[in-house]
């Protein structure tokens, strides 16, 4: 039963503000069809002293992903592309090489889960580029995909076979939208995605209507707050959208309405329910991935959503389908929020729903009898540039005992988690699923769950919401006293 919105979600983000450093927030609640509580908090311009406000545009990321994946759901509709086709078989500005000649084809299902086997920079080289090799002076030339992948995508890994985050996947797609469509992608998108549902304050440019409303990005320093340098972004389909939290609650409800809103209709319901349907999951136990969407339970509830970093902006959109709610939330000036606003918003989201918090348990026993059935050292596989992944897992992770505790640790420059966080039971019925308390990093508690490698032959270490796995090293270690 739904909480009082209005009450809940004021309470929550008056408690949240007084815990973070944030510069300028609109965060919304969307209920019933409609934008049924706003909160803009700080500045959209510092140096002007312009308010956040519902018409106050943000870049919001890689919330454009979704919009990239509507736009291609919206051509399978059609009958134009086919999900489970080799992706370039619509594709023909540069080519996805792989990197065995016994890799399968890519498809737009692999591109759309990021199973591609497409790693998230191009070459090591992108490190040392501003942006990751992903951003553009505003006002230089940007190139076009064919130019910006001439040498071709590298795919490093069998389509399918594991999840690696990949803007240039995504940029991919757009890029397929626009040679099966045969218009730009920016037309396209305005056409048939943003004007259906009535986000006139929406694009993929930088247009003129938008830019005098366009808010400031910054750091939040120990100097206080600094702009960072404005770019634009070389891969569109994955990162380049500016919107409105006006426009965004539009789209919420058009996601919460089956592909419908007020305004129009982008999407038929089918068609939705299964872009938020699993279509990767390394495990039955874990929630995995929808098509561009991030999956996830709260208590029984279905939940679905996506972030969006770049320098200076966050954004993060919490669904919960069944439930007919959802919120959206942007900053353009937060210290460290790509940690902690995931984490506030699914709280305040469990708060509506009339949900406890998300924490640790102290009623399931440990079972010491599985340890060394868990314990040793498990790998990432992938790039050593897959910066993502490398942050959350670090070069490798260890499981192992210390004081009777099972404990994970990450090889990463943080003190905590290099000495080692316990690991928590936390399914009375299965012993292999358990939880961290990441609670001081703003993150909450995150799920761990053991199981079998998709081959069978070893122990699989699986990070939830984000279907991350690692696998045991097959060295002979051994649970440390």
């Amino acid at each position: 039963m739904l909480q009082d919105i209005t009450a809940g979600t004021q309470e929550r983000v008056t408690g949240m503000l007084n815990r973070r450093a944030v510069g300028g927030l609109a965060l919304g609640v969307v209920h019933d069809g409609r934008l049924e509580h706003f909160v803009g908090h700080g500045f959209a311009d510092m140096a002007r002293r312009v308010p956040v406000g519902q018409d106050t545009v943000f870049r919001i990321a890689s919330l454009s992903k979704t919009f990239t994946a509507v736009a291609v759901m919206q051509l399978r509709e059609r009958g134009l592309v086919d999900l489970d086709a080799p992706a370039e078989d619509y594709l023909s500005a540069y080519r996805l090489v792989p990197g065995r000649p016994d890799f399968r084809p890519v498809t737009l299902r692999h591109l759309l889960t990021h199973t591609a086997g497409i790693g998230e920079l191009r070459t090591a080289a992108d490190l040392l580029r501003p942006n990751a090799g992903e951003g553009v002076r505003v006002g230089d030339p940007l190139p076009s995909l064919a130019e910006y992948y001439r040498r071709g995508l590298k795919v490093d890994a069998q389509p399918g076979t594991r999840w690696t985050y990949a803007n240039h996947g995504f940029a991919t797609l757009g890029q397929i939208v626009a040679e099966v469509s045969g218009e730009p992608f920016d037309h396209y998108l305005r056409e048939h995605v943003f004007a259906p549902l009535g986000m006139t304050d929406t694009d993929l440019v930088r247009s003129p209507r938008l830019r005098d409303r366009l808010a400031t990005g910054y750091d939040l320093g120990a100097r206080g707050p600094k702009a960072v340098t404005d770019r634009e972004r070389t891969t569109p389909g994955a990162s380049a959208v500016y919107s409105t939290p006006r426009d965004l609650a539009r789209y919420l409800c058009a996601l919460l309405g089956g592909g419908t809103n007020e305004y129009g209709t982008v999407l038929g319901p089918e068609t939705l329910a299964t872009m938020f349907a699993p279509h990767y999951r390394p495990d039955p136990r874990v929630p995995g991935m929808g098509l561009a969407f991030f999956r996830g339970t709260a208590d029984g509830h279905r939940l679905v959503e996506h972030q969006g970093i770049l320098p200076g902006f966050t954004s993060q959109m919490f669904l919960a389908p069944d439930d007919g709610l959802a919120l959206i939330a942007l900053t353009n000036a937060a210290h460290r929020a790509l940690l902690w606003l995931p984490g506030e918003t699914e709280a305040l989201l469990r708060h509506l729903l009339g949900l406890p918090e998300a924490a640790i348990r102290a009623d399931v026993p440990q079972h010491p009898e599985i340890w060394g059935e868990l314990c040793g050292w498990y790998g990432l596989a992938g790039r050593i540039t897959d910066v993502r992944a490398r942050a959350m897992a670090g070069t490798a992770v260890e499981v192992f005992v210390r004081g009777g505790r099972l404990l994970l640790r990450t090889l990463t420059p943080v003190p905590h988690l290099l000495r080692g966080i316990p690991l928590h039971p936390d399914d009375p019925d299965d012993p292999y699923v358990f939880r961290i308390d990441l609670s001081r990093y703003g993150i909450g508690a995150a799920r761990i769950v053991f199981g079998r490698s998709a081959d069978g032959k070893s122990t699989a270490l699986h990070f939830v919401p984000v279907p991350l796995s690692l696998h045991k090293m097959t060295a002979p270690w051994r649970c440390r006293p």
